[in-house]
Formats: structure tokens, sequence, C-alpha cells
């Protein structure tokens, strides 16, 4: 197949996608945007489009991409998370796959206007299939949907070797009113008082709306609060006893995955993290469950209980989640569509 891929936001993960079909031996063009946190030089692959509707110097170039992609004739095209109307001169040309990646946004601040909520339903409407990446999302959804797992928008080889010395436990991301951060201060503050703790940090790795100040904050916290690159993540996740995605809605969460990918235990709430998600034998904790989560800081203060865990969450995400399986799915989903 030929597959063109329409993803302005979504850069990271529509790469690894890209990449693993084009290892299957599918032949791929992905449009798509610099407005990611992590900037990136354009892949042979890439075409880079400033996606702002109102600025007139962005036609001239979404044109000269237009006639390329139009000589290069697409099999099927991918439309991931676009808000310009001008690209539907490029989802117009060969039969659409529309990819959903929530069905509600997560709280207010997540709330998109009105054009561009019907702009995205638009999408859908006439899309040949439509794709979740969850059971979950996939049932919320007025129309039929196709499920292929979500994978981590980070590809194997950027990892970092496999912590075996692992210490503190993490919140990485945009800290949203639903990620629940003021429930994870308080049951971090009682696992220190629980005679538990065994030396570690609640590091807070993320910018965001969140209304948390530094004197807010319980001890052995710190809140580095800006946007990271994922070389500076990497390593701070990664040898973490735990991740904190203890959110309050549901939500397909690409740190949870990541987190799995690195070898490092999701702690999620039972109405935020996706059971289908999870690692066996790791359920959720009630969305305000103080002691709950608590006892999960504790448990996993053990280093041999974080690196046995974490293991097994790895291995969850390789039999579940990893961008080989997830791109087989995906080309079987296209290849319906397909001209």
């Amino acid at each position: 197949m030929r597959v063109l891929w329409l993803s302005p936001w979504m850069r990271t993960l529509s790469r690894v996608h890209v990449e693993a079909l084009r290892d299957a031996g599918h032949d791929c063009l992905l449009i798509t945007s610099d407005q990611h946190y992590e900037k990136m030089r354009p892949l042979p692959y890439e075409r880079v489009l400033d996606p702002r509707p109102k600025d007139p110097r962005t036609i001239a170039p979404l044109l000269r991409t237009v006639r390329e992609v139009r000589a290069w004739r697409p099999s099927v095209v991918v439309v991931e998370l676009v808000w310009d109307p001008r690209w539907l001169m490029l989802a117009r040309l060969a039969p659409m796959v529309h990819l959903v990646h929530d069905d509600a946004p997560h709280d207010e601040t997540e709330l998109r206007p009105a054009w561009q909520r019907r702009l995205f339903s638009g999408f859908s409407n006439r899309a040949k299939r439509v794709i979740a990446f969850s059971d979950y999302v996939a049932k919320q959804l007025p129309y039929p949907a196709s499920v292929v797992p979500l994978t981590s928008d980070v590809r194997e080889q950027d990892l970092p070797p496999f912590a075996e010395d692992r210490r503190d436990f993490v919140l990485y991301g945009r800290m949203s009113p639903y990620k629940n951060v003021p429930v994870a201060l308080k049951a971090w503050e009682k696992h220190l008082l629980s005679g538990q703790h065994k030396g570690d940090r609640l590091i807070l790795l993320g910018d965001g709306p969140l209304d948390v100040s530094e004197q807010d904050l319980p001890p052995r916290c710190e809140w580095r609060r800006e946007r990271y690159s994922y070389a500076e993540v990497l390593p701070v996740l990664g040898r973490a006893k735990g991740s904190v995605v203890h959110y309050r809605q549901a939500s397909q969460s690409g740190v949870q995955l990541l987190s799995m990918q690195l070898g490092v235990t999701p702690i999620v709430s039972d109405s935020g993290g996706l059971p289908e998600f999870q690692p066996p034998g790791e359920p959720g904790i009630g969305v305000d469950d103080v002691d709950g989560l608590a006892d999960a800081f504790a448990a996993l203060s053990d280093p041999d209980a974080a690196n046995r865990r974490g293991e097994a969450s790895r291995q969850h995400f390789e039999r579940t989640y990893s961008a080989g399986l997830v791109g087989g799915k995906l080309a079987e989903v296209l290849a319906h569509a397909a001209v």
C-alpha cells in the first residue's frame, strides 16, 4: 500500500506507526507539523507544514504538498487529530481512515471550539473506517470502530538501558486537572509518615495549568515545571520504581505505555486507568483512595518488588503493544479501506 498519514500534532507517535508500516513493506508519506513539543529534523518520508489557517504564507507550501501527494497516488489516507480545514484537500486524495484517540475531552482544559468539533465529527462520518486505540473508547463512540492497540511514541532504539538501580516515583506529563495530582500529593505525604519510606522522591515532571504552588508540595517532592524532551525524560522515568498515572478520567495514556515499555510499573486509578492496558496483577486503585495509593508507594518502595513488577510490565508491553505488533494490526485495517 501507499499510505498517506496526516498528523499535525501526534508527530512522534505517527512516526512510530509509519516506520512500523514501512518495516512491513508499505510505502508511506507523513504530513505533519512542528507543533509537537519534541522538536525533530524532518525524515525523508515526512513533509512538515505550518497548520495555521489564517496565515497566507502557509498556503503555497500546502498546495505544493497537495500536488506532490496527488502525483504519488496514495492507496489510503490516515487522518489523526487534524483541525485545519484546508487539509481536507489531502484527506480526499484516497479512501480515508480516521484515528480517534479519545471519545471526549478529559477536562475543561481540553475542550475544543465548536467548529473544530464539527470538523472532527465530519472526518469520522466520511471515513471508510474509524480506528480507536481501546475497546473502552470504541464502545463510547456513536459509530462502529475497529480497535488497534496503542503503542508508545518512543522507538525501541531510543530507549535507555534497562535500569537495575531503581529510585523515586515519577508523575510525568502535562499537569491538567484530570491528572488527579492533589490526591497523589496527599498519598505521598501519608507514605512519608508511614514508616515505609525508603528515601525516594516524588518527581512531578511537566508543565500545565495545574494550580499548585511550591509551598503546597509535601517533603521529598519536587515539581520540575517545564516541557522536556524525551532525551531528558527517559533517564528519569526509566529508573523510577513506579509511574503515577492515577487519573480521574479514563485515558488511553501514552505515559502508561511508555512506563511499561521502560520496565516501570504504572500506578493507575480504577476510573482513569483502562483495565485492558494494565499488566496482569496490577489492578486500579480508587480515584480518591489516598490510603490505597500510599500503600502502592510502600509496596513498590522495595527495590526487588519494583524490579520484578517492572519486568512484568515490560513483558506485557512487548506482548501486547509493541510497534511491530501494532503495525501489523493497523495494516490489516488499512488494507480493507485502501483502493
